[in-house]
């Protein structure tokens, strides 16, 4: 054993982020080394002022957390919750001979080993050990291959969080001042709005344009195909693209034929009983490659598309894999793979897809440079020599799905080329020219285990097999309709999560690895909502979004921020010195300081806070105190309305605004009346979307009874009938037959649910509130519950022989652990949810908190004596005399063959 600094022995110290890589690493290391973790970072700029050491508060700088005048040296502190993280690890580094700092190998890893040397002040030898997988080789290699701390990269990630600061902390106090209290700016950030705003701009000046076609079914040899009418008398027919956006007209210079409803119906009825031949065939081979392994950026976009993650989501769940050992570093700009990487995915493949799936030499991927890259040398990957099937994992949910979309996009990197054929076909009637085409697949090459996703519908079309029959020129075929189809060009979609990340990282805006944080704050901040899969912006992110393009527009350019990743860039490989930098960009007369205030004095706040729409001139948008609304003048007077926060801005319409000043004004006509209480029932808009209300606001009832619309319920749909059922929730669907006590159904915040007793279940979609039965409700209050966002127990084990509680097995944050009431132990180390038995929990649960007995109630129940509990747990326990000697839970866990109890109170 190494010796301490005091010259007797002492352990070696490991030190990484979080409690699940640490129990992963503990794996593959002896009995000398003790792993940690220091749960993220230890130290950061003030989140608040309290977190600002008494010392510095007077100074100017103090709330910003860096002090300009020196060099611009941050004010770390460390926060609340990480004294005793802290002091924690001060106490095992006293008895240890070595310290590593195993932190992740990118720029924020980097500088959370600095900060941990920095606040530990270790005496004894500490190095820097990375690794890009956490498998038993690549852990042994690290011990071997440390270094020390990159101080390149801790600049690097300092000046970006300085940097950061700086904007956030200049620029957020002017949107209080001029728009409303609480906004946030932020370098990445506000650009993200503002390509989000620029796209709903785009939607608004938009004009639509209507177009006619016609559709042909016709067939050959029994083989049905589509066709549609390409040319007129040698004029071509237009289509969606033939038009301008922004006029609603042909583009100029078209020469094409526009079809309207009449001609194309006509030309239907003319056409359909001519001579249909084929004029002209056209084969081509074609050869589809298959796609590079995942980087970040395009592993949160194919999450995104495949399996409806969000960038965060994603990025979580890669984390957990990771953190198990399951896949290589998640933060990563290179598309490389290793030797062993290679040789892995081509063994995979010819066993399970055999060795015409092979190509005869590896596929290689030229490494991936963008702005902001990561440092990671490798893309992600299953770890490891050999890849573990997904079926073989063990994974459930979306760490499953992940973990399998990894493997396969892996895979299917080394396989070969997909060969496929193009037919097209020309088919003549009269003077009429119609079109054809189809695209087989010869062999699916690494189809068999990948098709990469896209974010166009029309283009995911254009991939699919479609089969037409042998066709040669003369042929003649059968029509068998002949239809008219009405057409309209769509505006431009909206940004999904993937193509803003598309987007952003071809822009060089921002970091890949910190896209999932950037889309999150929008969300959160109420920038942005998500209506499906659309980014979807609000009123008060066009109107920021407008101020800031209009006096600060350099602050969010695309190219000005692109360039400020250049420069942080260039300060992690040593060619740009940071101090400097950030001088340029904060100090001076045209830096950030000087510009801000220079601006603060030209910006009239009124006029900051309002806005107008393309072809809505009458109306003025505001954002104020409790939300976005709409002025407009009736009779001279400004009369207005609070827009609902479901309101898209390229959605709206005059008769939407005007539908909503009236209701403000003359109050909504009634549906009818209540039959109970002659009142009468209206289907109002307020700021958090449709509902109906019973009776008027008087100042005998300033707040009449109000019940929100069920999601997805339009409020044209609404009739009396299903307002009066609304206003009636929340009811009584019958008693309950253990308790007695009622079982309600009801609509809440999270949508419709229903109760006993305080245990509630949310309706599953397609399910209604109103025409809910009670045994249905049984039937879902008997389902084990699922907290909200979390998934359903792993394993039910059985109830406790005392207490009674149900024990389950559930996936956490840090791994598998055991539930019994309100008592939480993770799983031992070498037991997995499949091998834990329901005496193996019980000495677990009575280690950890001791056991929970239930108080007698009304309904009668007993607490279960000591004697019962020994003969419930007897049917599988380990020999008796075992049991017997065990004077204490801890015995009786050893007695059962549980190594070593891990809390999860001490791993949090």
């Amino acid at each position: 054993m190494a010796k301490k600094s005091d010259g007797s022995d002492g352990i070696k110290l490991v030190v990484v982020e979080s409690p699940t890589k640490a129990k992963t690493i503990r794996k593959f290391l002896g009995k000398d080394y003790v792993v940690e973790s220091c749960m993220g970072h230890i130290r950061d700029l003030p989140q608040s002022a309290k977190d600002i050491p008494e010392k510095v508060k007077k100074e100017k700088w103090a709330q910003l957390g860096v002090n300009v005048d020196k060099n611009f040296e941050p004010l770390y502190c460390i926060p609340k919750d990480k004294l005793k993280v802290v002091k924690n690890l001060k106490d095992k580094l006293e008895d240890a001979s070595e310290l590593y700092l195993a932190t992740d190998e990118d720029r924020e890893g980097e500088s959370i080993s600095w900060h941990l040397l920095e606040v530990l002040k270790p005496k004894v030898p500490t190095k820097r050990m990375v690794f890009h997988e956490i498998t038993k080789d690549a852990i042994q290699k690290a011990l071997k291959d440390t270094r020390e701390i990159d101080l390149n990269l801790v600049r690097a990630q300092e000046a970006r969080r300085v940097l950061d600061r700086l904007v956030g902390y200049t620029i957020s106090p002017l949107l209080w001042k001029k728009v409303a209290y609480g906004l946030s700016a932020g370098r990445v950030q506000s650009v993200a709005v503002r390509l989000i705003v620029e796209r709903e701009s785009e939607r608004i000046r938009f004009k639509k344009s209507a177009y006619w076609g016609v559709l042909a079914e016709l067939s050959k040899d029994g083989v049905n195909f589509e066709s549609r009418l390409q040319q007129y008398k040698n004029q071509r027919v237009a289509t969606g693209k033939d038009f301008d956006g922004l006029t609603g007209q042909l583009t100029a210079g078209k020469d094409v034929l526009v079809l309207d409803e009449k001609v194309a119906s006509k030309l239907a009825a003319d056409l359909k009983a001519g001579a249909w031949n084929i004029s002209e065939v056209e084969e081509k081979p074609t050869f589809r490659k298959p796609a590079a392994p995942f980087i970040t950026s395009t592993l949160q976009q194919e999450s995104n598309r495949k399996l409806g993650l969000s960038s965060r989501e994603t990025m979580q769940v890669a984390q957990k894999l990771y953190e198990q050992g399951f896949i290589t570093y998640m933060r990563t700009d290179s598309t490389f793979l290793s030797t062993e990487a290679i040789n892995a995915s081509r063994d995979c493949i010819q066993g399970k897809y055999g060795k015409e799936y092979l190509p005869p030499q590896p596929r290689s991927y030229a490494a991936k440079k963008v702005k902001g890259a990561q440092e990671a040398h490798e893309a992600i990957r299953p770890a490891g020599q050999v890849f573990m099937d997904p079926d073989e994992t063990g994974l459930t949910g979306t760490q499953f799905r992940l973990y399998d979309l990894i493997w396969k996009r892996t895979i299917a990197s080394q396989m070969v080329d997909a060969r496929q054929k193009q037919v097209s076909a020309k088919i003549q009637v009269g003077d009429a020219l119609f079109s054809a085409s189809g695209m087989t697949i010869e062999f699916p090459g690494f189809l068999r285990a990948y098709v990469e996703g896209s974010d166009d519908p029309e283009a995911d079309l254009a991939e699919r097999e479609v089969r037409l029959p042998a066709l040669k020129v003369k042929d003649s075929v059968q029509c068998a309709k002949l239809d008219p189809t009405s057409h309209e060009t769509k505006p431009p979609a909206r940004y999904t999560e993937a193509s803003l990340v598309q987007t952003m990282e071809k822009e060089g805006i921002g970091r890949p690895s910190t896209y999932a944080s950037v889309i999150g704050t929008i969300i959160d901040r109420g920038y942005v909502r998500k209506n499906g899969t659309a980014l979807i912006p609000t009123f008060t992110a066009m109107i920021v979004s407008k101020l800031l393009s209009q006096y600060l527009s350099e602050f969010v350019d695309l190219g000005f921020t692109s360039g400020m990743e250049q420069s942080l860039d260039n300060i992690a490989d040593g060619d740009l010195d940071w101090e400097k930098y950030l001088a340029s960009v904060y100090k001076g007369p045209k830096g950030l300081r000087a510009r801000v205030d220079d601006q603060e004095e030209k910006i009239n706040p009124d006029e900051a806070r309002t806005m107008t729409l393309e072809g809505m001139d009458r109306y003025k948008f505001h954002v104020g105190r409790y939300g976005a609304y709409v002025t407009t003048k009736r009779d001279g007077e400004d009369v207005s309305a609070s827009l609902p926060d479901n309101e898209s801005p390229a959605d709206i319409t005059p008769e939407i605004a005007e539908k909503l000043i009236d209701q403000k004004i003359n109050g909504a006509d009634s549906i009818g009346k209540d039959p109970k209480t002659d009142l009468p029932v209206y289907v109002l808009n307020g700021r958090y979307g449709p509902y109906v209300q019973l009776g008027d606001v008087s100042p005998e009832d300033d707040k009449p009874k109000r019940a929100s619309l069920p999601p997805g319920t339009q409020p044209e749909n609404v009739d009396l009938n299903m307002a009066l059922e609304l206003l009636a929730l929340p009811k009584t669907l019958g008693k309950h037959p253990g308790t007695g006590k009622d079982v309600k159904a009801g609509l809440g915040r999270f949508g419709p649910f229903v109760v006993h007793e305080g245990d509630y279940r949310s309706i599953p979609k397609g399910e209604s509130v109103i025409t809910i039965t009670f045994e249905r409700a049984m039937e879902m209050l008997n389902q084990p519950k699922k907290g909200r966002g979390k998934a359903s127990a792993l394993k039910d084990l059985g109830a406790h022989p005392e207490s009674g509680d149900a024990i389950q097995v559930f996936n956490g944050p840090y791994g598998p652990y055991i539930k019994s009431g309100k008592v939480n132990v993770s799983l031992p180390e070498g037991t997995t949810p499949d091998t834990v038995t329901l005496e193996q929990a019980v000495a677990l649960i009575n280690e950890k908190g001791g056991t929970t007995k239930k108080a007698k109630g009304k309904t009668g129940a007993k607490k279960a004596s000591a004697p019962k509990a020994e003969k419930a747990a007897a049917a599988s326990a380990p020999p008796k005399k075992a049991l017997k000697k065990a004077t204490s839970a801890k015995d009786k866990a050893a007695a059962l063959g549980v190594k070593k109890v891990v809390t999860r109170k001490a791993k949090k």
